[in-house]
């Protein structure tokens, strides 16, 4: 080998090291994803553990913040439209409160349309077509869903009768739980979940929609020390991320993160089953009281009102009407 081919191959040698180098020494590419509930509750769970499987399929290359509790200066009912216009890349958002863009989302919250974990899968899987077409028009990819457990009203007091429902000043989540409980007599408000707890402790909310997974995330029972277990409805939470992110992902990672969601749905559906005795414990640990056995004439007047704001939900649309008739003839 001559002097200057030598020197060349050393050039060439050390350009190939310095560019090895450059590559490993890039930092990874951080993604947002921003939730309203707390990291503890089902679906914040569901994120955290999607963020890590993501850096593992992904051999770090991609990382995942995740950000609870609306620090992302976000609530669920705002981030379809932040995740469009791309001030988050991600969004974990209460599929009832983006029942506002449209009605479509408040399918899962529609009440007692589902019997269990199992019903409401069924219902996901016959609807998430719908879903993706409604997300693909506020500029964003479905990557996957996460049931909540069963809503229930926790309040002072256990709701035995009709009368009892008359006397709330209750939180309600979507604008059909609104509809149905002022039907029923009481006084609901639309709240997100991020702004309940100032009005709890001023008094102006004194008993809440929620599941005991939301509830025991912010620990309402240091204001509410009674949960009815009135399984209104198992409503989703919807995973999305914004579609000029999506396209900027090379193939490979899109098969990660493709991955990665199935993996975290299916994982999530599974913890749905047993979510609600480990949130119950958790209640009766805090010296709750649940109530499961609903009176008759309680569950009466509650199905009245639903029967009535399902009618006017399935009047206002149309893709959502169609996978409801399915559901229903399926059943």
């Amino acid at each position: 080998m001559t002097f200057s081919s030598a020197v060349s191959t050393g050039v060439a040698v050390a350009l190939f090291l310095t560019c090895c180098t450059t590559v490993a020494a890039q930092p990874p590419r951080a993604l947002t994803l921003a939730n309203e509930y707390p990291a503890t509750s089902l679906p914040g769970e569901g994120d955290t553990a999607f963020a890590t499987r993501i850096a593992a399929l992904t051999s770090g290359r991609i990382e995942i913040r995740t950000v609870f509790d609306a620090k992302s200066g976000f609530k669920s009912a705002d981030q379809l439209v932040a995740v469009r216009d791309g001030k988050i890349d991600l969004g974990d958002s209460f599929a009832g409160a983006l029942g506002t863009h449209d009605a479509l989302f408040l399918l899962s919250s529609l009440p007692f349309l589902t019997t269990g974990e199992d019903d409401a899968k069924r219902l996901y899987d016959l609807a998430r077509p719908q879903y993706e077409a409604a997300l693909g028009r506020f500029n964003q990819k479905l990557l996957f869903a996460t049931p909540w457990p069963p809503s229930g009203i926790w309040a002072k007091l256990s709701m035995a009768s009709p009368s009892d429902l008359m006397k709330l000043r209750l939180r309600t989540y979507d604008a059909t739980s609104t509809e149905v409980f002022a039907r029923v007599g009481a006084a609901p408000a639309n709240i997100s979940f991020a702004d309940l707890m100032p009005k709890l402790k001023s008094g102006d909310v004194d008993a809440v929609l929620s599941s005991g997974d939301g509830g025991a995330g912010r620990k309402l029972w240091e204001y509410l020390d009674h949960f009815t277990a009135i399984e209104y409805a198992i409503p989703l939470s919807l995973v999305t991320i914004n579609l000029e992110v999506w396209k900027s992902l090379d193939a490979q990672t899109q098969a990660a993160f493709t991955k990665a969601a199935a993996e975290t749905e299916s994982a999530q559906w599974e913890r749905a089953k047993r979510r609600v005795e480990e949130n119950y414990a958790r209640m009766r640990d805090n010296k709750m009281t649940i109530v499961t056995e609903v009176p008759a004439a309680l569950r009466s007047k509650l199905d009245d009102a639903a029967a009535a704001a399902i009618a006017a939900w399935t009047a206002r649309t149309e893709g959502g009407k169609t996978v409801l008739e399915r559901f229903r003839e399926r059943r």
